[in-house]
């Protein structure tokens, strides 16, 4: 470790410091903590937003799940930007701020509590975030700890303790202002860190042309197991149907793509600006930050098939002996220079901050506020702060605990848990949320009860296929082994053999419990409100603006 790198990395933790403290001073309420007093700059609040989205998932992990799938992965980069960012903003964050405001809502589950009158709803979502968020904070505290520890030489436990309490520090003092300062600078950084990752790997590989032809001219160096599944060439789209297909299309692309518009701890930054015009002029900003962070992880990622070939004479996930979140770093690490290490430490450093801190605050704000506060009416006066922060606090100590037991269980047997926890939890969010949340937005028609059944079939049959059937999931979480002594209820034993089940065309044990759970969900919510009692016309009103609080 450099001298330039550890003074480096003191000056960017001091700024940080500063950003937190910052927040600390200025929070004096709970609409300051849980949404920035409705007052954040549109620059803050889009570089806030896609720095959460946008973490050591993204980067280290998506980005090395790209040198297994390949170019194919950039839908995703699409369905990020059209999806994420300009139906997210444009169509649901308008209405998302305004029936906020409205309402007085403070957070995501508060909103549909509220909408819906439900006490039940509010503290269900509240338990859903804070029961799972956890996997998926701690995926992303894997991934940056991993690549600490490989720059700094620190020993995992170490690094993974000091970064957590980091962390904890400004988001408990700071609440969200805290968040976004930080989320604003570290977005900068990453932006910047991405930048230079392009231009160094296209100057390195012969400029843009020279480096998608070889990458092309590669497609017979595929792997014998990715050909077997589907696996056409990393700059092709696997075979339709295939078991690659299904996890490329089903889980990464349209789970993670979809997913993102009920992400809780996204959704709130819808309420964070003071007015439409703000989320408007927050568009581009995001779309921009998106396409450079996904789009330059997934190229560079499949462009590390040719580096990986051209020295070592083995393709990346044959270089990385089977871990793809070492496709990334082993990258860095060999084929650019030194310098970048730094700084890409920091750009990596900041993702993972960025959105762990979203994380931290959106646990909290679901304890304390949600389920604590509101809906078990445990209200102690004053401005419910501190339970907040003791929420905060619960959710950071569960997901260091899971990402040292990911370490031990699953840090050496190549399982890409970064990339598989948060695709895990952006799916979950969509089956139970999507539906319930576009309903009370736009619909009238949306009963309690059917909000209430959407909500539960969504999220137990999207818990279900996780758990039991999808055969990636149900490996890692090994709920089902246990119960039913195989790996998947999609997997049968065929003299002493693993055979997948298949029914038709579809390969069961691939398919992401998006494709099960939403369309419950869905049905649920419409065919029950269909047959059960109406909302009041008066709250309808007040609830879509058509008259005044």
């Amino acid at each position: 470790m450099s001298i330039w790198m550890i003074i480096i990395v003191v000056a960017y933790l001091c700024i940080i410091a500063y950003l937190g403290f910052r927040g600390f001073k200025s929070t004096k309420s709970a609409t300051d903590y849980m949404l920035g007093g409705r007052k954040v700059h549109p620059y803050v609040m889009a570089m806030s937003y896609g720095a959460t989205f946008i973490s050591t998932s993204a980067i280290v992990g998506f980005g090395g799940a790209a040198g297994v799938f390949g170019m194919g992965l950039l839908w995703l980069t699409f369905m990020n930007i059209f999806i994420g960012i300009f139906i997210a903003f444009w169509v649901f964050g308008g209405r998302t701020r305004k029936m906020g405001l409205r309402l007085d809502a403070h957070t995501f589950p508060e909103l549909l509590g509220r909408r819906f009158k439900s006490k039940f709803i509010q503290g269900a979502s509240a338990v859903i975030i804070f029961l799972f968020i956890p996997l998926y904070a701690s995926a992303v505290l894997t991934g940056a700890v991993k690549y600490i520890t490989s720059q700094l030489g620190m020993d995992y436990n170490t690094a993974l303790l000091v970064f957590s309490v980091i962390i904890a520090l400004y988001v408990v003092m700071g609440g969200i202002k805290g968040v976004m300062y930080t989320d604003a600078l570290q977005g900068t950084i990453m932006l910047f860190g991405m930048i230079a990752l392009l231009i160094l790997t296209y100057v390195k590989m012969g400029g843009i042309s020279g480096a998608h032809q070889a990458l092309t001219e590669m497609a017979d160096l595929v792997p014998a197991k990715l050909q077997a599944d589907g696996h056409q060439g990393w700059t092709s789209m696997p075979q339709f149907g295939s078991p690659l297909w299904w996890t490329l299309v089903s889980t990464i692309i349209m789970g993670v793509g979809i997913g993102v518009l009920a992400q809780p701890q996204l959704a709130v930054r819808y309420m964070t600006v003071k007015s439409g015009k703000e989320l408007n002029r927050a568009i581009p900003i995001g779309g921009v930050f998106i396409m450079m962070m996904t789009g330059v992880a997934f190229i560079v990622g499949s462009l590390s098939n040719v580096h990986f070939q051209q020295t070592v004479g083995a393709v990346s996930i044959v270089a990385a002996k089977g871990d793809v979140e070492a496709i990334i770093p082993m990258y860095l690490q060999s084929a650019l220079p030194q310098w970048f290490g730094i700084l890409f430490m920091l750009t990596l450093i900041s993702a993972a901050m960025s959105t762990l801190s979203s994380q931290f605050h959106v646990m909290g704000t679901s304890l304390g506020r949600d389920l604590v506060e509101e809906s078990l009416g445990k209200k102690k006066g004053g401005s419910g702060m501190l339970a907040t922060r003791i929420g905060v606090l619960a959710g950071i100590l569960v997901s260091v605990y899971l990402s040292y037991i990911m370490e031990i269980k699953f840090g050496k047997t190549g399982t890409a848990i970064v990339a598989r926890g948060t695709a895990i939890f952006f799916g979950l969010c969509a089956c139970a949320f999507l539906p319930m949340y576009i309903g009370a937005l736009w619909s009238r028609g949306i009963t309690k009860a059917g909000a209430i059944a959407g909500l539960l079939s969504g999220s137990l049959s999207s818990l279900f296929w996780i758990f039991f059937v999808e055969q990636k999931a149900a490996t890692a979480l090994l709920l089902c082994n246990t119960l039913f002594g195989r790996r998947s209820l999609a997997i049968s034993m065929v003299e002493g053999q693993e055979v997948l089940a298949k029914t038709g065309p579809f390969v069961w044990a691939y398919v992401d419990p998006l494709f099960i759970g939403l369309p419950i969900a869905l049905v649920a919510t419409v065919v029950v409100s269909l047959f059960t009692k109406k909302m009041a016309a008066d709250h309808l009103d007040r609830c879509m603006g058509t008259k005044q609080p």
